[in-house]
């Protein structure tokens, strides 16, 4: 591909928004309220300009258009690192960095990746929350 092309489809891509699904943005209290309520709730602690943080958003997006009942069950939440790094919920689960995805459920969390963009790694993740909310 040359680079006019790559440029060209680059802004085409970038023009129509994000490939994967939406979540809700985090504000705080959220979470709790989510929780509360009995939810499954699946955080992704992230930034925009991490590269890591967009590879695990491509890897969730690719297994929930693989299997809807992720988005139909679980409640994802993303959390932008640079803005609540010192927000209560980053502190209490003792979030080390960015491109951290958490899986929550009641007083338990289920299971964590740092830095992880396996499709095994987030699938297991995924398949925990899924697995938690169905039988709930």
């Amino acid at each position: 591909m040359n680079r006019r092309t790559f440029l060209l489809s680059t802004a085409a891509v970038a023009a129509t928004g994000p490939a994967f699904a939406a979540s809700i943005d985090y504000t705080p209290g959220l979470v709790d309220q989510l929780l509360a309520d009995g939810k499954t709730v699946f955080i992704d602690f992230t930034t925009v300009w991490c590269t890591t943080c967009n590879a695990q958003k491509n890897v969730m997006a690719s297994l929930k258009a693989g299997n809807p009942a992720y988005e139909e069950n679980i409640e994802f939440v993303t959390v932008d690192y640079d803005d609540y790094r010192s927000d209560p919920l980053t502190i209490g689960l003792n979030i080390p960095r960015r491109s951290t995805l958490v899986v929550l459920h009641g007083e338990e969390e289920l299971g964590r990746t740092v830095a992880g963009t396996s499709t095994a790694v987030i699938q297991e993740l995924m398949d925990a929350a899924l697995n938690a909310a169905m039988s709930a």
